[in-house]
């Protein structure tokens, strides 16, 4: 994917804060029950863990505004208890296992009580802010002057620059509120604008920028004439240094543009096809913050499926979503980030759930504005809770930690547990540059995972590659020989390794960026959940809550300390553009921003290209557990539990392990950081599917 800059907190190393309180587990509750007493003018002011973003950006003086919003999260009440009924609900043996909430149990079991609610409103108002509910009970949005916000919440906002002279405001001070509403507040979202969310999508670099021609660049023949082997590296560092395209192909795709749906399904070794297995009956979700054309699916369908297919497809906008878009008071939407901006994106997201799960009554496209504070990110989100009508959601939309910062993260996890209880299944792209997830948004290389894919209730999908295995055209090439699928990381380019001789002297990270690799590692919030178990999850790579880490890197703040760290990925599946699939997106000048648009007219077969990206992977399993849904008559919901005991119990049954040691490996055996392993690692999870057991077992 192109690469999309957007404001960053911190250049550094990321540290955020004291620890929290110590907790009973990794998924206990930080927040105590809140005394709901009005605050006077003597109440002492608490500082809120967390709440100060930490930077070694330079400060360029006070940030001010004549009007901004903000999003006041609150903790849930009886955290404890939530935290308990989910355990019971994902434990085997449990009386509650599987009996999960009915829409809207769970806003009447957990959110705050209205006299807490109140509390803090009334806080708000005597302030000066103008205070207006969302459509989440957890949230309150409050609205006023930079100086009103920052009276508010006892702290100062500044403006700031980062080495590549991007400029953005974030509050320089941690958060302070009266002891009698502190406990309420989990944190406040809208104190800084780093956080426009990305998307998981990667073009494979051919030489398509380059002078060379079209022709040049690679061959239009839609016959086995248009294959080619792996990508080399000799290839790729003559197209850097020297402008040398050079031909690509791979898969059955039109113009050997990718993987057709037959391909990626014998590949994985699905069952026997017929409604039952491909998600009949079942409702799937994406989450997506870019418009794209219906006629762009038809075309796809229609090629693969045939004319008669319908692609199920329902839109749901929220917050007018990205061509109209309603954004909060004093929040960015810039038009060049929304649109059909990431058409690209959207189109892969739903091509690819229909590429697996054909069958579905209803692909829902939740879509909102992309902004640079977060909160529409959570609109969307809380729309598709309280709606509660997918089985699955896949979103290819996320970013580092070290830009969400622990506030926004805890007002997600929120919405997640309420999926989780309500037996949704999410998933999220852990990422396309490796162990460094922050390079992409803004070139720095601290080891970093990505949110929402490291929230624990979250299934983080990794990137693999099939790098020694083309199918060519057959339809049904069958499964790889064992150990041909590997990490994916474009001939082990991506690493930390300084600009030498075996990576064109241009360094590890340039090629983190460029040709990509699976993101994994651990947490700098989150501690391990109760499920992550199993041959490899400890390792000399974890991490723990209160230790120092290298690399710049934070160990798990939420959790109490020496908690192991949540580690991700928890699965992955082919992300390899080199080995990716078949898209169909187009654009116009009728399709204001569309990114399509820019590159897709000239392609061999115009309007088709191949795709990869853990934008892939993620939605590749999302709609294998619709297919599992459907087959077993009911919702999986959260599948960690569930992959992790079949992963202590049966692997090999269920998953390709990915190890880095089979005989057809070639040059792919780490993520830039974390090698792949027997068992987990943090390059690729516990492994790649293995569709028939998956879904009939």
């Amino acid at each position: 994917m192109r690469l999309l800059h957007r404001p960053l907190r911190a250049s550094g190393a990321a540290v955020l804060g004291l620890a929290t309180i110590a907790l009973t587990g990794a998924f206990a509750g930080v927040h105590a029950s809140a005394s709901t007493a009005a605050p006077t003018a003597t109440t002492p002011l608490v500082a809120l863990a967390n709440s100060l973003p930490a930077t070694t950006d330079r400060a360029t003086g006070a940030f001010t505004a004549a009007k901004m919003s903000v999003e006041v999260s609150l903790a849930p009440r009886n955290e404890a208890g939530l935290n308990a009924e989910l355990k019971a609900l994902y434990t085997k043996g449990s009386s509650q296992y599987g009996q999960f909430l009915a829409k809207g149990q769970f806003d009447a079991k957990y959110a705050p009580t209205t006299a807490t609610r109140d509390a803090v409103d009334a806080y708000l108002r005597g302030k000066g802010l103008s205070v207006a509910s969302t459509s989440s009970p957890f949230l309150l949005r409050a609205i006023g002057t930079s100086a009103q916000i920052k009276a508010a919440f006892n702290t100062d906002l500044s403006n700031y620059v980062d080495p590549k002279g991007i400029r953005y405001y974030s509050n320089s001070a941690s958060v302070r509120l009266p002891a009698t509403i502190a406990s309420a507040v989990a944190g406040v979202i809208g104190l800084s604008n780093t956080e426009r969310l990305q998307s998981s999508v990667i073009r494979p670099t051919n030489g398509k920028a380059t002078a060379k021609s079209e022709s040049e660049a690679k061959p239009a023949s839609p016959s086995a004439s248009c294959e080619t082997g792996y990508v080399t590296t000799t290839e790729l560092f003559d197209l850097v240094s020297n402008g040398t395209g050079f031909p690509y192909g791979y898969g059955g795709g039109p113009g050997c543009s990718g993987l057709t749906p037959t391909q990626t399904n014998s590949l994985y070794g699905a069952p026997f096809s017929s409604p039952r297995t491909e998600g009949a009956g079942v409702t799937a979700a994406v989450f997506e913050l870019s418009a794209y054309q219906q006629s762009d699916i038809n075309t796809w369908a229609h090629y693969f499926y045939g004319p008669r297919y319908t692609a199920p497809l329902v839109n749901v906008n929220v917050d007018g979503g990205p061509v109209t878009p309603v954004c909060p008071t004093g929040d960015t939407c810039p038009a060049q980030y929304n649109g059909y901006s990431s058409d690209i994106e959207v189109d892969a997201d739903i091509e690819m759930t229909l590429e697996v799960a054909p069958d579905v009554s209803h692909l829902i496209v939740y879509n909102a504005p992309n902004d640079y504070t977060g909160q529409t990110e959570l609109d969307e989100y809380t729309t598709i809770a309280n709606q509660d009508v997918a089985s699955t959601i896949s979103s290819s939309w996320g970013e580092c930690e070290n830009d969400a910062g622990a506030s926004y993260a805890e007002a997600e996890n929120t919405i997640f547990e309420q999926l989780a209880m309500q037996g949704q299944s999410v998933f999220s792209s852990s990422g396309d540059t490796g162990a460094f997830g922050c390079i992409r948004s803004d070139g720095t290389t601290v080891v970093n995972v990505n949110d929402p894919a490291s929230q624990p209730w979250v299934t983080s999908v990794g990137g693999t590659s099939f790098e020694g295995d083309n199918p060519g055209t057959n339809p049904y090439p069958g499964t790889p020989v064992k150990g041909d699928e590997t990490v994916w990381n474009v001939d082990n380019l991506c690493s930390d390794q300084a600009a030498a001789a075996d990576n064109d002297n241009e360094g590890g990270y340039f090629w983190c960026a460029n040709t990509g690799s699976g993101g994994g590692g651990s947490s700098q919030f989150w501690g391990r959940p109760f499920y992550q178990q199993g041959q490899g999850v400890n390792s000399r790579y974890t991490t723990y809550s209160g230790e120092n880490v290298s690399n710049g890197e934070t160990a798990c703040t939420l959790a109490s300390a020496r908690t192991p760290c949540r580690e991700v990925p928890d699965i992955s599946a082919n992300a390899d553009p080199y080995t990716g699939y078949a898209e169909y997106c187009t654009g116009s000048a009728s399709t204001p921003e569309s990114y399509c648009a820019t590159f897709s007219g000239s392609e061999p077969v115009p309007g088709w290209f191949g795709i990869g990206g853990t934008s892939l992977s993620s939605p590749l399993w999302a709609a294998l557990i619709a297919d599992r849904d459907s087959y077993t008559g009911h919702r999986t919901g959260n599948i960690n539990p569930l992959v992790y005991d079949w992963f202590q119990t049966d692997p090999g049954a269920y998953f390709n392990d990915i190890t880095g040691t089979g005989r057809l490996q070639q040059a792919a055996t780490n993520n830039g950081l974390f090698p792949t392993t027997p068992g987990y690692d943090e390059a690729t999870g516990i492994g790649s599917p293995k569709f028939a057991a998956i879904i009939t077992r």
